[in-house]
């Protein structure tokens, strides 16, 4: 790899022969920080366990938190509040641009309001299973555990959570579950929420106990005698670099979506702050796993530069086919009789139906489509990428204006990009990315292998295996924000002040200085291509050949290919203007960079992992009727990856997942 600056590297872990050529294997990791006995009593017992700050103390302490969506937000207001220094970290022009405002679909909590036997230890198999049996047990039952508190909390923020008419909460039901535990503000539960939180930072923000800087962006992880200390940022308006130090860090950046160029995150989301931290010592967990979401606006061109989600509530309602003849897949869609339509998901798995969860579904979707059956205009390449998504039934049964009470935002917004009327005419759909399973490695205290650097939310890879339910991102993030975080780092803050650590260490020099190379290698290379071509091309590679389906051959193919590619961006990509002031082909340039980097660690993951498990199909491993085969008597373990150095093979760690309280077995929504 052509760089023309060094990085401070971590020293090598892992002694063992190459595997494939690609990867080491290290020693064993496990997760010390959870309590034995039973589940339900962990969390309770964890948070008496964990060393308490006296009030007088939190004062002397400071944390530096990037990110300010629903979980970074959440932990700066709540740690805030608690009396902490807090300085606040986002790229956007304020935190309520966050990406977390455009989940729109709702988010669970095992309250069991409808009494359709819904129950926490419900929720938490709900999840294990959803997440095919690749997530840690403990950080699942807490999660369910937490998730009714959440609710109080943002009822009593006033979160305008739909309601039924005797005035009570009302839910409704999702992907991957058989009852109705999701909340939801109409289309917008993401937004009303993230508002929630907002206020309660602005609130923290005006009593002094949090410093938000906004338009700065976390290009570096400073780590001080093996210990997490700070961040170097980018003044995005000035350009100016900064040093901020304090007693820990906590990322809560979200996740690695743009990855795959088009993806349903909004255009700035990134991987930078998760993979500095990786390059210095954090072990990065499952990055092969992403979510595909059965529930967007299809591609409708080359110059497309990201797509549009739409909730996956709508499939409470909404049918999903396809024609059952290649032939009428030009025909207009009310003019083939119910005679002539493929209820696929219907058909297929009777007991879910159009509630199966979102991998199966984006799955299924691509074998219609690969069948020659799908609709909408014809790809170049691919045929047509579509499926119907219809409410002409659950308008027929509850009418129009009902219809349009529950989803009336998100027809009018498809109606905007499409031109078409969801009323009248069917939806149509195809999967795309949307979330990321896989990020930093974290311990029951959502602590990672660096001391002093939390991880929270979408950045970290604990709660949702190889598969994330609907209506569970908001519940992570508020969970981590509100009440995990600031329980489990009191006891790493119990131990501090750390010792005074001021801008002229050597530690925090180099990591300054290393980010200034790196920016002027970028500025001065005066090569031919823009970013945005690189980031395309990338996004082609990983969407090909690490997207719904994975083989082999393709594997290799992509890992040869993204380093070539790699290679050629570090010597010919072209960015203009200076490092003074607003740059955003310079932004961009920094996180492309990193997106190389891990879009090669993603198909090491991927290729190591001689299984199909969620939505990450090896079309080497699948059973008789072509669903998702898995092994667990050989990969019933998370895969935390430790970076060894620019020129060396990432090192693998495995934590073996463990399962006391709930039963392995192949997967079954029919």
């Amino acid at each position: 790899m052509s760089h023309t600056y060094t990085e401070e590297t971590p020293s090598t872990a892992g002694d063992g022969d190459l595997v494939n050529g690609l990867y080491r294997e290290g020693e064993p990791i496990a997760d010390t920080k959870a309590p034995q006995g039973p589940i339900q009593g962990r969390w309770s017992q964890r948070k008496f366990d964990a060393k308490l700050v006296n009030p007088a103390n939190r004062r002397k302490l400071s944390i530096i938190i990037v990110g300010t969506g629903l979980a970074g937000g959440a932990a700066a207001a709540t740690l805030g509040e608690a009396g902490y220094n807090v300085k606040a970290f986002c790229y956007q022009d304020s935190p309520r641009r966050a990406h977390s405002i455009a989940a729109q679909g709702g988010i669970n909590a095992a309250k069991n309001y409808k009494e359709d036997g819904d129950s926490i230890y419900r929720l938490f198999y709900d999840t294990v299973k959803g997440g095919d049996y690749r997530a840690r047990e403990t950080n699942v039952y807490r999660l369910a555990e937490v998730s009714a508190a959440i609710i109080d909390q943002c009822v009593a923020q006033g979160v305008p959570f739909a309601r039924e008419y005797g005035g009570l909460l009302d839910n409704r039901s999702f992907g991957g579950v058989q009852v109705s535990r999701t909340f939801y503000a109409r289309g917008q539960t993401g937004q009303q929420l993230l508002i929630g939180a907002y206020q309660a930072l602005e609130r923290q923000i005006a009593a002094g106990t949090v410093e938000m800087f906004a338009r700065h962006e976390m290009v570096e992880l400073i780590v001080v005698d093996g210990q997490a200390r700070g961040i170097v940022a980018r003044d995005m308006v000035t350009g100016e670099i900064e040093t901020h130090l304090a007693d820990a860090v906590v990322l809560a950046s979200g996740g690695y979506g743009n990855v795959f160029f088009l993806s349903t995150n909004a255009m700035g989301c990134n991987v930078t702050a998760t993979w500095r931290a990786y390059r210095k010592g954090a072990y990065f967990a499952n990055p092969c796993y992403t979510q595909i979401h059965p529930t967007c606006i299809p591609v409708h061109g080359d110059q497309q530069s990201k797509l549009t989600l739409m909730s996956e509530s709508l499939r409470n309602d909404g049918r999903i086919w396809v024609p059952k003849r290649k032939e009428d897949c030009d025909k207009d869609p009310r003019q083939i009789p119910e005679e002539d339509r493929d209820y696929y998901l219907e058909r297929i798995y009777p007991s879910f139906g159009n509630l199966v969860p979102r991998d199966i579904a984006s799955r299924q979707a691509k074998n219609m489509c690969d069948e020659g059956r799908g609709v909408g205009p014809e790809i170049e390449g691919q045929g047509r990428r579509g499926v119907y998504l219809d409410f002409a039934e659950a308008i027929g049964r509850m009418g129009r204006d009902a219809v349009s009470a529950k989803y009336g935002n998100l027809f009018d917004m498809y109606e905007r990009i499409t031109g078409e009327n969801p009323y009248e005419v069917p939806m149509r759909i195809y999967p795309a990315v949307h979330y990321t399973m896989g990020g930093l490695w974290v311990d029951y205290d959502l602590q990672s292998t660096i001391p002093g650097l939390f991880v929270a939310g979408e950045a970290n890879f604990s709660d949702h295996g190889a598969n994330r339910l609907g209506a569970s991102a908001l519940m992570q993030g508020l969970s981590d924000g509100y009440f995990v975080l600031p329980n489990t780092i009191r006891d790493y803050l119990a131990s501090g002040p750390y010792p005074h650590v001021d801008e002229n260490h050597p530690a925090v020099v180099e990591a300054a200085e290393n980010v200034r190379r790196r920016m002027e290698h970028f500025l001065g290379c005066n090569g031919t291509r823009s970013v945005d071509s690189y980031h395309k091309e990338l996004g082609h590679i990983m969407w090909e050949y690490c997207g719904m389906e994975r083989t082999e051959e393709g594997l290799k193919h992509a890992i040869g290919r993204i380093r070539e590619l790699k290679k050629e961006f570090w010597s010919n990509v072209r960015v203009l203007g200076s490092g003074e002031g607003l740059n955003q082909s310079l932004e961009r340039a920094g996180r492309v960079a990193d997106f190389f980097e891990l879009g090669e660690l993603m198909c090491i993951d991927a290729l190591h992992r001689r299984e199909s498990c969620g939505g990450h199909f090896r079309a080497e491993s699948q059973t008789e009727d072509g669903e998702a085969l898995r092994h667990d008597d050989e990969y019933a373990y998370v895969a935390a990856w430790q970076f060894a150095g620019d020129d060396e093979a990432p090192v693998l760690h495995k934590e073996d997942l463990v399962y006391e309280f709930i039963e392995m077995k192949q997967r079954s929504y029919k």
